[in-house]
């Protein structure tokens, strides 16, 4: 491989796993409102907030950390008396005092908060204008959940950057705008021959991801991952994903812990660390055996997830236990062939797999996702593979995962839109 592609695919690693504190979308609209409150300079008497159809429906009922709240009034409220742009993803990491804080203002100042849908925008777009006197200010973030494209005081342009964001939401993959288009061969040459040394930063993402694995065992949301160990008799799949969708639990009930994330999502980057990590542990695997997997299973996701685009009607486990399943035929010895089987099983699996909003019950979509990974994976080794005239598949790996793509990206706007009114209208 190319030094200069080895290069942009260890950044591209880089940028899209990264520290997040709580749901992403809720994140990012705290992260939005701090910017514009500090780009106004002082305490707003408005807030005006107008988001993607897909970010207020991930925002609407997801605890928000250390609060014991859900949605976006309390995730605003922190931003307004806490916030600190600086922090990212991490901006909701509060300490206790700041909560009380927060939700004290939240009681007396909740009409000042205005939400809203916007539409049509990309997919992923938050808008907050905050208003106090005769003082404005307005921050926009858009295609990704850290990056800002305009901020406005007073009517004058502080930052523009809309015109590396076009408002028509292409996918990464289609217009290749960082000038990387992925292939699946790509995504595994790099994972099994990059240098080890340039790959073992991808075992930071364990010590995170496993410590809220093992808080969310002790009893968070729905106690998926908690009921499942309890019941996993020593199984080695059955205890895997258990830890894995522990860690689930604990994030969508509010758990304060950082989780490292995949492209914008923490559920995601939860499923692409724990089950390869653990399952290859269980099994005996070298070190660098098990690091070349977390790597292959991030990156197979972030490549699917850029086809797909940042937020879809389309749930996010869907690429990641794709990648998941990735990592486990490499573990097992399989070949780049076998990879793609794994692949093209899964893609007709879940590829239906919509996403109702972030929630604490994600965590049943995940350890859906991560037994059919195991089953795909394990059907893969074995050489069985979905015939090329099923479903969404073709004979090349990488036509099936554009068709999935298209799917997620292109056929599922309607689907977007009816999940959203059946959340918003229930009786």
């Amino acid at each position: 491989m190319e030094e200069s592609i080895r290069k942009q695919l260890n950044a591209l690693l880089h940028q899209e796993v990264v520290l997040a504190t709580g749901c992403t979308e809720p994140g990012a609209v705290a992260l939005c409102v701090s910017k514009a409150c500090e780009t106004l300079g002082r305490e707003p008497e408005h807030i005006e907030l107008r988001l993607s159809k897909n970010v207020f429906k991930n925002a609407m009922g997801v605890g928000i950390p250390g609060t014991g709240m859900i949605g976006l009034p309390i995730a605003v409220a922190l931003a307004v008396v806490a916030g600190d742009s600086s922090r990212g993803l991490e901006v909701l990491t509060l300490p206790a005092q700041q909560v009380e804080k927060a939700k004290a203002w939240l009681a007396n100042n909740a009409s000042r908060i205005n939400i809203g849908v916007k539409d049509p925008c990309d997919k992923l777009y938050i808008e907050c204008v905050c208003t106090a006197g005769d003082d404005s200010a307005t921050a926009i973030i858009s295609r990704r959940h850290t990056h800002f494209v305009l901020i406005v005081r007073n009517g004058q342009v502080l930052y523009d950057g809309t015109a590396t964001s076009p408002n028509s939401d292409t996918t990464e993959e289609e217009n290749c705008s960082d000038g990387l288009c992925l292939s699946a061969r790509m995504v595994y040459d790099y994972a099994t021959t990059a240098p080890i040394e340039e790959l073992e930063f991808i075992k930071e993402t364990v010590k995170y991801n496993d410590a809220a694995a093992t808080e969310g065992l002790k009893g968070y949301g729905l106690n998926t991952g908690r009921i499942l160990m309890e019941n996993a008799a020593g199984d080695i799949v059955h205890t895997v994903v258990a830890r894995t969708v522990a860690a689930s639990d604990a994030r969508m009930d509010g758990c304060t812990l950082s989780v490292y994330s995949n492209s914008g999502s923490g559920n995601q980057g939860i499923a692409c660390t724990l089950p390869v990590y653990n399952y290859g542990k269980a099994k005996g695997c070298t070190d660098e055996q098990i690091t070349r997997a977390l790597v292959l299973n991030h990156l197979m996701s972030i490549y699917i997830k850029r086809g797909i685009g940042r937020l879809s009607a389309l749930c996010g486990i869907v690429n990641a236990s794709i990648g998941v399943a990735c990592g486990i035929v490499f573990l097992h010895g399989g070949t780049f062939e076998q990879m793609c089987f794994a692949i093209k099983n899964m893609i007709n699996t879940i590829a239906g797999m919509v996403c109702d909003g972030a929630k604490p019950s994600c965590a049943l979509k995940m350890s859906t996702g991560l037994y059919s990974a195991f089953v795909s994976a394990e059907l893969a080794y074995h050489d069985c593979v979905v015939d090329a005239t099923d479903g969404l598949s073709e004979s090349d790996v990488d036509c099936s995962i554009r068709n999935l793509g298209r799917l997620g990206h292109d056929g599922m706007d309607q689907v977007d839109d009816t999940v959203l009114d059946i959340m918003t209208h229930k009786q």
